[in-house]
């Protein structure tokens, strides 16, 4: 009997140990997974909520609560101009709502400049940054870019015509000079929808530009044709004085007249002879 006691003895003895070893390797387990997760939160950027579209919207199109939908988005990347409840994007309350100005895609969050305010008409009056007004020009094929002109892009603007006395000399004749420069497009004919894809033929384009600017334009518009030359979004140099006339493109170099030759000064008298007047050179003194 004792020695079945002492081997049972010894066998609980063993099971005790092996499920102590067994419960310090779980709970080891558990630790170690417990740090991973602590690790794991630390490097997690943290996110918050903001409104985005759920479908595509178009410009001109009303954003109602059923167009809308939260996500969470990376806080340190957060753009400027999200609305992050719907006190802020309804701030006027339902019946007042915001207008798209620009188009966009499903789950992007709506951006305060690309909507209007609460209730106000999504026009170009929308786009017109203050001080600056609306002007239109005629286009075609060739001085509107073949087409690929969009709202929010920025053009140089040339004018072509005759200039005619001037400042004297050789200054008349067609002319090809750079009058503005930089200038932002808000509208492609009858839209301002930056959002459009594809290259489509334009008869007229919109520019922002300040009320000195509108006089110039109407002035070279009514006197000439005006051109069109686009600018790369990322460029950010200015163009200088730039003036093409036929002599400069064809590389004649203007020539001053040649002096007029000075008539000899010639002296005479004049005599008659009977009923004949005949005139006698003879040296001039002075």
């Amino acid at each position: 009997m004792r020695a079945v006691f002492g081997l049972v003895l010894v066998v609980g003895m063993g099971l005790a140990g092996f499920a102590i070893y067994m419960v310090q390797g779980y709970f080891q387990e558990q630790n170690a997974n417990l740090e991973l997760q602590r690790a794991a939160m630390e490097l997690a950027i943290p996110t918050v909520d903001v409104y985005a579209v759920n479908r595509v919207m178009e410009h001109g199109e009303q954003i109602t609560m059923e167009d809308t939908i939260v996500i969470k988005y990376a806080e340190p990347f957060l753009p400027e101009g999200v609305f992050r409840t719907e006190e802020e994007l309804f701030s006027d309350g339902p019946d007042e709502l915001r207008v798209v100005l620009r188009q966009m895609e499903p789950n992007e969050p709506i951006l305060a400049t690309k909507v209007t305010a609460p209730g106000e008409i999504g026009g170009i009056t929308a786009l017109l940054a203050r001080g600056m007004r609306a002007f239109t020009i005629e286009v075609d094929v060739s001085s509107g870019v073949s087409g690929f002109l969009n709202a929010g892009d920025r053009v140089d603007i040339y004018w072509t015509g005759r200039v005619d006395g001037i400042g004297g000399g050789n200054n008349n004749g067609e002319v090809t000079q750079l009058i503005q420069a930089g200038i932002e497009l808000v509208a492609i004919d009858q839209t301002s929808d930056s959002g459009r894809i594809g290259a489509r033929i334009a008869r007229t384009v919109t520019v922002q530009v300040t009320p000195n600017q509108v006089a110039a334009l109407a002035q070279a518009q009514a006197t000439g044709n005006l051109s069109l030359s686009l600018v790369g979004r990322e460029d950010d140099t200015v163009a200088g004085a730039i003036e093409v006339n036929q002599a400069s493109l064809l590389g004649i170099v203007a020539q001053a007249p040649a002096p007029e030759a000075q008539a000899e000064e010639t002296c005479s008298i004049r005599t008659r002879r009977g009923a004949e007047v005949i005139d006698i050179a003879i040296p001039c003194t002075n």
